[in-house]
C-alpha cells in the first residue's frame, strides 16, 4: 500500500522550535541554519549504531515487501526492455529493496558498499517516475549529487542506455569542464542532472539552472561528500529543490555528518543496508604484507609487473608521478590518476585502463570512489591509508558485483601498530605475511615478477578528425563574406 506523501515541508523544527524550510616516502607521502526535514528524533526510536556511525531512523509506515525481479516493478515497458537489453536480469538486494518503496515516491535511505547496486537502485526509480514529462529550458526535473567527477561520469554512462529508452535527457555538470558547454546543456533542457555541488552552484549562480522544478533528489556517495567539506553547498541545494519532492539518500558509510542530512532532508525514509563495509564482502581476501623499507621499492615494481591489470594507491600526488615514472621506465604500462590531471587526461586514463592499454593504475584517493573496473582483482595500499573508511573505500575498487578479488596493503615496520589498529576499526582480520621481492609468498599472493626493464611509452590514442572540403581551403563564399562584414564593421567602430 502506497502511502500519501507528506506536502508541508515548509514547517520545519530544530531544537523543538519551528524553522522557515527554504529560503617523504620513497613513493609518497559550519552548520547551515535553515532546515528542510522534520526532526527525525521526536518520539522515536532509534536502532543501535555500529562504532563510529549514528543510529539509522525507525521507519514509522512499513516498507512493501521487496521484488523478486524486475518484471514485478511498476515501471514503464521500455525500462524493463532496457534492462532485458543490458542483461540485467535479477535485482541486486538493495535494488529488489529500495525499489517498490522508491517507484512509491518515498524517500530511501540505502546503505551498501560501490559495487552493490545503488545506481540503478536510485536511477529506476528516477527515470520511472520522471518518464513522460518535459523539463523546460534550464528547469531540471531530477538531480543526482555526487562528490566527484569520476562518479558523476560513471553514473552518467550508467544511466544513459535505460534514459534514451524513455527519451529523458541527461546533463553532465562538473568540475574541470567547460562551463559553457554544461550551461548549454541545461539551456536546451534536461529532464535530469548530474552533477557535483560546486559547478552546480556556479551554473545557478550565473542564471543557467534552477532547482524549484526538482521532483526527486538523490545524494550519492553523501559521506564522502561530507568529509570533502561539501555539507554547505549541498545544503544550500537541498533547500532550493522543492519542499514536496522526494528524497533519496545513498552512501557507503553512515556517519554523524550524514545524519544531518537524514534528519532534515528525509521524510520516514525507507532504510536499507547492505554490504556495509568492504570487509563484509566474502569473495574479498585481505593480506597486510610486512616489508621492509628498503626492500618496498622492489616489491611494488615487482607486484605491479603481474600479469592483469592492477590498482595501486599512494598518498600524494608527487608520489604518484614518481612511481609512474619508475614503473615505466622497468617495462611496466603504467598511468597516473590524481586530482593535478585535467578532466580529459583523467578521462583517457581511466579508457586506457579499463581496454587494457594501460595494466597499472597509480593513484590517489581520487579513484577510491566512482570508478568502477570490470575483472578487476587486485588493488594494492603502497601507503596504508589513515582511515579505516579509505581502506574500505580503495579495496572496494575489485570484488564488485559478486566478482573475486584482493586487497593488498604494504606495512612497514614503523606502520605495524597504526595499520593493526585501522584493521579492528574496519572489522577486518587480514592474513598477515612477512615478504621481500622476489620471494615466492609475493608471488603467491600478488602474482608478482621482475618486470622486463624496458621502456615502454604510453601513447594517446589517435583520433581521426573529420576531413575539410576542398572547396573550403581559402575560399570564401560569397555569403561567408557577407556574414563576416558587419564583424568586421563593428570592430572598426569599436577601435573608432
Amino acid at each position: 500500500m502506497n502511502r500519501t506523501r507528506t506536502n508541508d515541508r515548509s514547517a520545519r523544527t530544530r531544537n523543538g522550535a519551528a524553522v522557515p524550510g527554504r529560503n617523504g616516502k620513497r613513493f609518497g607521502s559550519p552548520t547551515p541554519s535553515r532546515s528542510a526535514g522534520p526532526n527525525r528524533d521526536r518520539g522515536r526510536a532509534r536502532r543501535p549504531a555500529p562504532q563510529g556511525e549514528f543510529a539509522l531512523p525507525e521507519t514509522i509506515t512499513p516498507a512493501l515487501p521487496a521484488a523478486a525481479d524486475f518484471a514485478e516493478l511498476d515501471m514503464p515497458a521500455e525500462l524493463l526492455a532496457a534492462l532485458g537489453v543490458q542483461g540485467v536480469t535479477v535485482p541486486f538486494p538493495i535494488q529488489a529493496a529500495t525499489l517498490p518503496n522508491s517507484l512509491a515516491g518515498r524517500d530511501v535511505l540505502g546503505r551498501g558498499r560501490t559495487g552493490s547496486g545503488k545506481t540503478l537502485a536510485f536511477g529506476l526509480a528516477l527515470l520511472a517516475r520522471t518518464a513522460g514529462r518535459r523539463a523546460e529550458p534550464r528547469q531540471p526535473l531530477g538531480l543526482v549529487l555526487v562528490p566527484t567527477r569520476e562518479l558523476a561520469q560513471q553514473v552518467t554512462d550508467a544511466l544513459t542506455p535505460y534514459a534514451r529508452s524513455v527519451r529523458l535527457r541527461l546533463a553532465t555538470v562538473v568540475g574541470g569542464m567547460p562551463i559553457g558547454r554544461q550551461a548549454s546543456a541545461l539551456r536546451g533542457g534536461a529532464e535530469i542532472v548530474v552533477a557535483t555541488p560546486g559547478r552546480l552552484k556556479d551554473l545557478i549562480e550565473r542564471g543557467d539552472c534552477r532547482l524549484d522544478q526538482v521532483r526527486i533528489t538523490v545524494l550519492d556517495e553523501a559521506d564522502q561528500m561530507a568529509d570533502m567539506g561539501f555539507m554547505p553547498q549541498v545544503t544550500a541545494l537541498l533547500d532550493q529543490v522543492r519542499r514536496d519532492g522526494q528524497r533519496m539518500l545513498f552512501s557507503a558509510t553512515l556517519d554523524r555528518n550524514v545524519d544531518l542530512l537524514v534528519r532534515r532532508y528525509l521524510s520516514d525514509p525507507v532504510v536499507h543496508s547492505v554490504d556495509p563495509s568492504a570487509g563484509a564482502v566474502t569473495t574479498m581476501e585481505h593480506h597486510v604484507l610486512h616489508v621492509h623499507g628498503a626492500d618496498k621499492h622492489a616489491a611494488t615494481t615487482e607486484i605491479a609487473a603481474r600479469d592483469g591489470r592492477v590498482l595501486m594507491f599512494l598518498d600524494t600526488k608527487h608520489a604518484v608521478d614518481r612511481l609512474t615514472e619508475h614503473l615505466l621506465s622497468s617495462g611496466v604500462r603504467a598511468a597516473a590518476l590524481h586530482g593535478g590531471k585535467s578532466q580529459p587526461q583523467r578521462t583517457r586514463t581511466l579508457t586506457q585502463f579499463k581496454n587494457g592499454h594501460v595494466t597499472v593504475l597509480v593513484a590517489t584517493n581520487v579513484a577510491a570512489r566512482g570508478i568502477h573496473v570490470d575483472s578487476l582483482d587486485l588493488v594494492v595500499n603502497v601507503d596504508p591509508p589513515t582511515d579505516h573508511k579509505d581502506y574500505l573505500h580503495r579495496g572496494g575498487r575489485t570484488a564488485r558485483a559478486g566478482e573475486s578479488g584482493s586487497v593488498v596493503t604494504l606495512v612497514t615496520p614503523n606502520q605495524r601498530r597504526a595499520m593493526t589498529r585501522l584493521m579492528a576499526t574496519a572489522g577486518i582480520v587480514p592474513q598477515t605475511t612477512q615478504v621481500r621481492a622476489g620471494a615466492e609468498a609475493l608471488h603467491r599472493i600478488t602474482g608478482a615478477q621482475a618486470p622486463s626493464g624496458v621502456p615502454v611509452v604510453i601513447t594517446a590514442p589517435v583520433v581521426e578528425r573529420p576531413k575539410r572540403r576542398a572547396a573550403s581551403r581559402g575560399r570564401r563564399g560569397p555569403a561567408a563574406a557577407a556574414r563576416r562584414a558587419p564583424a568586421r564593421r563593428s570592430a572598426t567602430d569599436a577601435a573608432a
